[in-house]
């Protein structure tokens, strides 16, 4: 191996195909390390066909982009490399009694373990292995298409998840329920199917989906395993599956398969660094091992974002910016309605929001329609993406976060590094961030919002005074160097140990039914 660490990158939803927070993080790291690291980017996003938002540095080697919906046959995007003669081989191995002798027993006992996701987390992770081995030699698509699979998918809900005497029948599990609970897994699940480079260390952004190549790597090379938690996915997980309009049936087995990951990743991960030590509580309720989990915070580069004064289109008029992308994790509802009550008591108020509005346009639209609802057309204003984001908070008097669930946002400590103090819901590594520099309110409540966004733009001498602390606490605490060089650190200590292979102490009999299998056959 080089002397320079090489690693493997995984994204869900963000980096390099979308902008947000954890896209901002990961450019800068990538970016801050060019001379340093070497990366392959594992990008999973919801759809084929995007394009790269970000100018790419030179230590980005190759991207693998795994498309979780919108395609049917896994190989036609990440196995560009790979010869069309290998891909009729392996759909030529994949036959019936393959799958019934092979994949059909690891397959049972995964569906019977996701009916009770708190069951042996090492366990959870010798599946997920098997699976990926099973994928390297034969067909995903053909496996899981089978008649077979689907009927033994179909058998093992409808025994596990039996409505006891205080559900009503219709929370049991219908055959809609079931269909989308298969297809949920074929999409899922993808990232088993791609081919695995031998890397200095796997880094995912989430502990979620895109950290189960992790795992297969971790059991077949050795590989050590770091996680970011930005968001806790799991808590994530459970606040937008109780949002959905679907079964119960449904929302738990989602629920469940988030379970099974989550424990799963937080197991066999050997760093899990969460961007705010508020994450910890989490990590540990779902079994994350104490003494591996070491916080290292998001940075921001306080050269660029600086204080300046407010641009001519702004001047003179009492301004609240927010930097956001539209979906229902932000809370914009409440954003609009504290601007309702703002407006009451500073007439000429505006608030000008930048962000996406394609993340999810029907709740974008709500929102759009809600400001007309109540008539503030010329008080909230959708400024929609803004190519140069450290000139945002300058615009404005103060800056506004509304989230019901966050890590430890970039559009906080950005806001303060350009001395402008923030109003925002105390969720998450927030306050952690903010401490007595801005002003924290209770979630979902307009009311709180409003009275912290007045209570500073009608004291001067509070707001420029909770501004210049900003700046000096970002100053001291959260500069991009400070977190880059904990994470050159990391790569450099996994990059340079040995590791051994988990594969030769697999303990589940139908893993090692399979891999004795795959020894002899293949």
């Amino acid at each position: 191996m080089e002397d320079k660490p090489l690693i493997l990158f995984q994204t869900e939803g963000s980096y390099p195909y979308a902008s947000g927070g954890v896209s901002t993080w990961s450019h800068i790291l990538c970016s801050e390390l060019e001379e340093e690291v070497d990366f392959i980017i594992m990008a999973l996003t919801g759809a084929p066909f995007v394009e790269s938002r970000y100018r790419l540095t030179s230590n980005i080697k190759s991207i693998i982009h795994v498309p979780l919906w919108g395609v049917e046959e896994p190989i036609s995007h990440f196995e560009e490399e790979v010869p069309f003669s290998e891909h009729v081989l392996r759909k030529s191995r994949t036959d019936r009694e393959v799958i019934k002798e092979v994949f059909l027993p690891m397959f049972r006992d995964f569906v019977r373990r996701l009916l009770n996701p708190f069951q042996s987390a090492r366990e959870f992770g010798e599946l997920i292995y098997g699976f990926w081995k099973y994928y390297q030699h034969y067909d995903y698509k053909k496996t899981l298409s089978d008649p077979l699979i689907w009927t033994e998918f179909k058998r093992l809900l409808s025994s596990g998840y039996t409505p006891d005497e205080e559900l009503i029948e219709q929370e049991g599990a219908r055959m809609l329920d079931v269909t989308f609970g298969m297809r949920w897994l074929y999409h899922f699940m993808m990232p088993l199917a791609v081919p695995l480079p031998r890397v200095s260390a796997t880094h995912s952004t989430i502990a979620g989906f895109p950290a189960i190549a992790s795992l297969a790597a971790k059991f077949e090379y050795g590989t050590p395993m770091i996680l970011t938690d930005h968001g806790v996915y799991i808590r994530e997980r459970l606040i937008n599956v109780s949002q959905e309009d679907m079964p119960f049936f449904s929302k738990k087995l989602l629920l469940d398969m988030a379970t099974y990951i989550t424990r799963a990743v937080y197991h066999f991960a050997d760093l899990i660094a969460p961007v705010t030590s508020i994450n910890a509580k989490w990590e540990k309720e779902f079994e994350a091992p104490a003494e591996n989990i070491h916080p290292i915070y998001n940075g921001v580069n306080t050269d660029v974002f600086r204080p300046r004064s407010k641009p001519e289109h702004t001047q003179g008029q009492p301004t609240v910016v927010a930097a956001a992308q539209v979906f229902k994790l932000k809370d914009i509802e409440t954003m609009i309605h504290s601007c309702d009550h703002v407006r009451r008591e500073i007439p000429d108020v505006q608030y000008i929001l930048y962000g996406s509005l394609e993340v999810d346009k029907e709740y974008a639209q709500k929102c759009q329609d809600l400001v007309d609802e109540l008539g503030l057309g010329d008080h909230f204003t959708f400024g929609g993406f803004h190519n140069t984001p450290n000139m945002i908070f300058n615009e404005g008097d103060i800056s506004i976060l509304s989230s019901i669930s966050e890590g430890f946002p970039y559009t906080v400590i950005e806001s303060m590094s350009c001395g402008r103090p923030v109003v925002a819901t105390d969720v998450g590594g927030v306050s952690e961030a903010i401490k007595d520099c801005g002003v924290l309110c209770k979630p979902r409540d307009p009311k709180s919002l409003a009275d912290g966004v007045v209570k500073l733009l009608k004291d001067d001498d509070l707001r420029i005074r909770l501004g210049k602390k900003s700046r000096e606490r970002i100053l001291l605490n959260y500069t991009t160097s400070m977190s880059v060089n904990s994470y050159r650190d990391v790569y450099r200590q996994f990059h340079e140990q040995k590791n051994e292979p988990l594969k030769k102490k697999i303990e589940l009999d139908s893993v090692d039914q399979m891999l004795n299998f795959l020894e002899v056959h293949v």
